[in-house]
């Protein structure tokens, strides 16, 4: 299995194409495509906050749809899904720039757009065990005795992190450092905590290097076991990124 698992994208469109043509994809399609046949795989959050939530939506549906590229959701997609059922939800936290996006488009196209991503949605696992169970793909991580279950405290897990159910000053939840403790043997690919560089610990990787926040985009190659990063555009937030302890 040859696989390119990418971080949070949240609508840095232009920013996934200098990743992936960095990882020799061409776009001479209209998408990615990789001479070797590798695969994309998406860790969540592919749309809010960034300018081009709906070029993310078309590109990862016809990876999806087409290419055989792996998606799972994470707590932005979940709550997209939730806004496009009719729910009543906050459009808050970066949701916002998604629906002005949306607003911005006629009827018909608001529709199309709502189809493919309820459809990439609801096909998708919450997360995936790949390669014989030696490696998963989780949005936020996964515990060791939750793989293979799906109830309402993986969803949670998966979609959120280890939460506490404390906020930090700034407004972000308080969530345990569960990857300093994992002791499970699939190698855990997850995102969700914006940190500076990959964080790798343990059999567990954290490749959301904030790229909205003006980090970095990021994608860890397997089996390589390699990261390749570009920068991002946007301007820097430095209090969004989270400092573990060492």
């Amino acid at each position: 299995m040859n696989i390119d698992i990418i971080g949070d994208v949240h609508g840095c469109y232009d920013e996934f194409v200098t990743l992936t043509k960095k990882m020799d994809y061409s776009w001479a399609s209209g998408i990615p495509t990789h001479a070797k046949r590798r695969k994309i795989a998406f860790v969540g959050d592919i749309t809010d906050r960034g300018p081009d939530s709906l070029k993310m939506i078309k590109v990862v549906w016809e990876l999806w749809k087409y290419h055989g590229a792996y998606y799972v959701p994470g707590n932005h997609c979940n709550k997209l899904y939730r806004y496009f059922l009719g729910r009543n939800i906050q459009i808050t936290h970066g949701l916002e720039t998604t629906v002005a996006e949306l607003n911005a488009q006629s009827q018909k196209e608001w529709n199309h757009y709502r189809k493919m991503f309820t459809d990439l949605y609801e096909a998708s696992p919450l997360y995936y065990v790949l390669d014989d169970e030696k490696l998963v793909i989780a949005h936020a991580g996964i515990r060791a005795d939750y793989i293979g279950k799906n109830n309402k405290s993986v969803k949670s897990f998966v979609l959120y992190g280890d939460v506490t159910g404390e906020t930090l000053p700034n407004g972000m939840p308080v969530r345990r450092d569960w990857a300093k403790h994992y002791k499970g043997k699939p190698f855990i690919v997850y995102g969700h905590t914006p940190v500076r560089e990959p964080r790798l610990i343990g059999k567990t990787i954290n490749i959301d290097t904030g790229a909205v926040f003006g980090g970095k985009l990021t994608a860890f190659r397997y089996p390589e076991m390699k990261t390749i990063s570009v920068p991002s555009s946007m301007p820097i937030v430095p209090e969004k990124f989270t400092n573990f302890p060492s």
